[in-house]
């Protein structure tokens, strides 16, 4: 992570993903898995019932912090903020920490902590 990003701060809503933005990435991105989107991660370490279903896979993505995405979150007053995906993962305690304990063959490197 860059030094820019480190200092980012939120200002509008919370500093975490909240379970709104979440699940509209994971659709976008098991949309774009169906549709043929390479995965950004090594599937074949995966379960292979998760390796098949696109949902799961953006899961996986999300919880790794791989996706190069940027969630724009507006005002009443129009005001809108850009923050990057990476800056809301780091303010949630645990993302996906107990599902991936569930269905990965092995965890990722960030929850060996």
């Amino acid at each position: 992570m860059s030094e820019a990003e480190k200092r980012f701060e939120v200002k509008i809503g919370p500093p975490w993903l909240t379970r709104f933005e979440r699940a509209r990435i994971i659709g976008a991105r098991a949309l774009q898995l169906s549709l043929g989107a390479p995965p950004l991660i090594d599937t074949s370490r995966l379960h292979p019932r998760i390796r098949e279903d696109p949902v799961l896979v953006a899961r996986v993505e999300l919880a790794e912090g791989v996706l190069p995405i940027t969630v724009l979150r507006y005002t009443r007053r129009g005001e809108y903020q850009a923050i990057p995906l990476q800056v809301l993962l780091e303010g949630m305690k645990r993302v996906e920490k107990y599902w991936t304990r569930l269905f990965l063959d092995e965890l990722p490197a960030a929850y060996a902590k």
